[in-house]
């Protein structure tokens, strides 16, 4: 059995919060040993991360990447876990099983889907386990609506069905069903509790955008925490809190110290994506917001909407189609200030909502290399990570790099301790965790996405090891490395 060390780099171990200059040794998949000393193990690989950051694997609980195209972009951020958790996909056992055939880069997990189980009950679509046909049933009115007490029972019996199956948690895309009664939410939130499970919410409006909304979306996250004892998790705090955000992370830091199991997650894009039949896209709530038509940019046209009449076509012609939504304006530093606030709150989770990679002639995924043209996606897919290290750590000074280890590696991991015990030798750097291993040279990281080139990768991670394997090697993709495992929930 192979054996590799990687020798002399600063190890980061953010469970112990601890930065020791050692060599890491890698047997089976796993961390074998961290030692300060020399190491010398006949016919072991070595490689030599002199100056380099060593570290645990980045695990992104919300990406929507379910590609091996978006899955090797999101490795050369450092991720070695893509779980899309927000979501979810329905049915779950089809959702890993699929994974599994294709083959996948990183490991990989999902949530059951909230949106998927209300659209089979109250509006008779099947679900696939696709994520375009998720994102279809977006634009669907019917299953936005509020729930009989019969159908409320039929679709909680199915997420019940899922979380057996070995779900990750209960993902609750409330803000596309912003009308729901409040009711039905804690209902999901007292069977999460009952289950053992996380929630992972996308919340609906906040009053200052909605003041007519049925309860303020983020206090709603934290009164269903404190009334059923649920782990609930905020999903991107900076883009449903806009300029908000200050209110709501005063919010939620209230509620922590309170008691409840509340955790959050930020990316560090002021442009969000979503599908443009989603309901807060509809002209009137657009308005309400104090956004525009001319807020929003089509995926792969790069067509800015001009107008209502124009935003009535594309939500009729393709409800699912994904579409950028510019929710603060990068060019100011006041908002710059608000998406380093949102990151830089205590505990606050590095997540991407990575988005899948689409061409124009409709492919969603491909094994060449590099990626052939045309492909589009959020720049968030390739460049989360290295963006949110490159302000926090490098230009700001505001995570030293065992503190950017604990956001973007150990924190995350721990949401899923409870649901998925293999989840516990992940996000740390000792011996006997799984070698999910990330190698950055910290002078030239940074990430390189935007909008017009938003494939392209970011800069300076030299090594990525999944489950032992290099995925990453010198800097260059192995193409030939399909390593990613399933990270499944216990049946609950």
């Amino acid at each position: 059995m192979s054996t590799t060390i990687l020798r002399g780099g600063r190890v980061i171990d953010p469970a112990a919060r601890t930065a020791t200059i050692a060599d890491v040794v890698v047997r089976a998949g796993r961390v074998e040993s961290v030692s300060t000393e020399h190491v010398s193990i006949a016919d072991a690989t070595i490689v030599d991360v002199t100056g380099m950051i060593i570290g645990p694997g980045f695990v992104d609980l919300h990406s929507h990447v379910h590609s091996i195209a978006g899955q090797r972009l999101q490795a050369f951020d450092g991720v070695t876990t893509t779980l899309d958790l927000e979501a979810g996909l329905m049915p779950i056992d089809v959702a890993y099983a699929e994974a599994a055939a294709a083959g996948r880069v990183l490991n990989y997990g999902f949530s059951a889907s909230w949106a998927d189980a209300r659209g089979q009950v109250l509006a008779g679509v099947t679900p696939t386990a696709q994520f375009h046909d998720s994102a279809a049933l977006l634009g669907i009115a019917e299953w936005q609506r509020s729930s009989s007490p019969r159908e409320l029972s039929a679709w909680l019996r199915l997420l019940e069905g899922e979380l057996s199956a070995g779900a990750l948690g209960i993902g609750v895309l409330l803000g596309y069903a912003p009308r729901s009664d409040p009711a039905e939410y804690l209902a999901v939130a007292r069977l999460a509790a009952r289950a053992g499970a996380p929630t992972f919410t996308h919340v609906r409006e906040i009053v200052e955008l909605d003041p007519t909304t049925p309860v303020d979306g983020s206090r709603e996250v934290t009164i269903a925490a404190a009334e059923t004892g649920a782990a609930m998790h905020h999903c991107h705090v900076n883009s449903t809190s806009r300029r908000h955000v200050d209110r709501v992370l005063e919010n939620l830091e209230s509620a922590r110290s309170a008691g409840s199991r509340v955790t959050l997650e930020a990316y560090p894009y002021g442009m969000g994506a979503t599908s443009v039949g989603a309901a807060f896209l509809a002209p009137d709530r657009l308005r309400a917001t104090g956004l525009s038509p001319s807020s929003i940019v089509m995926l792969g046209s790069g067509e800015r909407i001009a107008d209502e009449r124009r935003l009535a076509e594309v939500r009729a012609l393709d409800p699912a189609a994904t579409c950028f939504v510019e929710f603060l304006d990068e060019r100011d530093e006041a908002d710059r200030a608000r998406l380093r606030r949102a990151l830089a709150f205590p505990d606050s989770i590095v997540a991407s909502d990575a988005m899948p990679v689409e061409w124009e002639d409709g492919r969603t995924d491909t094994r060449e290399w590099p990626l052939p043209a045309g492909a589009s996606t959020h720049p968030r897919t390739a460049g989360t990570f290295a963006r949110s290290l490159r302000l926090m750590v490098r230009e700001h000074g505001m995570w030293d790099w065992v503190e950017a280890f604990r956001r973007c590696s150990y924190l995350p991991a721990r949401v899923l301790d409870e649901v998925a015990p293999a989840m516990r030798a992940k996000g740390r750097l000792e011996a006997g965790s799984d070698a999910d291993l990330v190698v950055i040279d910290p002078a030239a990281l940074t990430d390189n996405a935007t909008a017009a080139d938003p494939v392209r990768v970011s800069s300076g991670v030299r090594h990525l090891v999944v489950g032992g394997t290099f995925v990453i090697r010198n800097g260059e993709l192995d193409q030939s490395a399909y390593s990613g495992r399933a990270v499944r929930g216990e049946p609950r």
